[in-house]
């Protein structure tokens, strides 16, 4: 028989190292705080269950009821009816501002081949389409592909007939209105030249109105008569709201609203780009006329003023 260790006691079990108590009283530590999360958390589900219970389930729904009415009008007040105009106009019947008699339409290449006999009898909103106007050019370099065939059948189907320059604001505006000139020729009983202005480009404001001027002037010397702005009510307000284009007819872009929000003077407004006319395939922007035909007739080119303009 063996002698025992010096150290071991008979019946007892070796004392344990430190760090085997270091380890036990960690894991101690650890159930001591979960046990403890788990009453919190117990006690926290409780008391908001305690809350709600002080209320009557009638209130409790009717809050509940009252919070999605609000989102659902939050949501229609700002993604819907702004754009409810523009789904009526793609997706339902055309809808026409009201109290005007005097309707017409603009073309460009977009509209690709018109049936222009049956565009003839056509009408907007029970009248009949009595003027059109033309893409004629753009920048100093492009030319509507449909703008000579368009102009031509225009006449030819006693449309009152406008013609209009899409100007490009970092080409130089003379060459621009040289360019117009150049490829357009009115004729009396055509309303006046336009300019249409819807990008400001790199310029400043005061170079974009002195670019703008530019090319009314010279077009307006060589014609007689006031060029027409073509443009945005934004645009209008952000850019061109200088004293120095009242003067000239204005024709307003502005979609989808039951009336114009312009407080100023006004010749035509284009309402809408998903009108439906007969004789053209797909959408045709429709406008207005702020005004009666023979008052439409009154705003064309005459014939003693060309014969000047020829003459000098």
């Amino acid at each position: 028989m063996c002698a025992q260790s010096p150290h071991t006691v008979k019946g007892r079990k070796p004392a344990a190292s430190k760090g085997h108590r270091r380890k036990k009283e960690t894991i101690s530590l650890q159930r001591t705080a979960k046990r403890k999360a788990g009453s919190r958390s117990r006690k926290k589900v409780a008391g908001k269950w305690v809350f709600f219970k002080r209320w009557p389930s009638w209130i409790v729904w009717s809050g509940a009821l009252l919070l999605g009415v609000g989102y659902v009008l939050f949501f229609y007040y700002f993604f819907v009816s702004p754009y409810s105009f523009r789904w009526k106009a793609i997706y339902g019947d055309p809808v026409y501002p009201e109290g005007f008699d005097v309707h017409g339409i603009d073309i460009s290449h977009y509209q690709e081949n018109i049936d222009w006999e049956r565009l003839r009898n056509a009408s907007l909103n029970s009248s009949p389409v009595s003027f059109v106007f033309i893409k004629a050019t753009e920048g100093v370099t492009l030319l509507d592909d449909n703008f000579n065939l368009n102009f031509f059948k225009a006449r030819q189907n006693d449309f009152v007939r406008g013609v209009y320059h899409f100007f490009v604001p970092n080409i130089d505006a003379r060459a621009q209105a040289l360019f117009f000139l150049k490829q357009v020729h009115l004729e009396p009983g055509d309303l006046p030249p336009v300019l249409d202005v819807e990008k400001i480009g790199d310029l400043t404001v005061p170079q974009l109105q002195k670019a703008v001027k530019t090319w009314l002037d010279i077009v307006e010397k060589e014609y007689g008569v006031k060029p027409i702005i073509y443009t945005g009510y934004r645009f209008k307000l952000s850019y061109l709201n200088s004293p120095q284009f009242d003067e000239y007819p204005y024709w307003i872009a502005h979609y989808y609203v039951e009336k114009l929000e312009y407080k100023g003077k006004w010749s035509f407004w284009q309402h809408t780009d998903c009108g439906k006319v007969t004789g053209i395939q797909g959408n045709v922007d429709c406008n207005i006329f702020n005004g009666t035909y023979e008052e439409l007739k009154l705003l064309t080119i005459k014939e003693d003023i060309l014969s000047v303009e020829d003459s000098l």
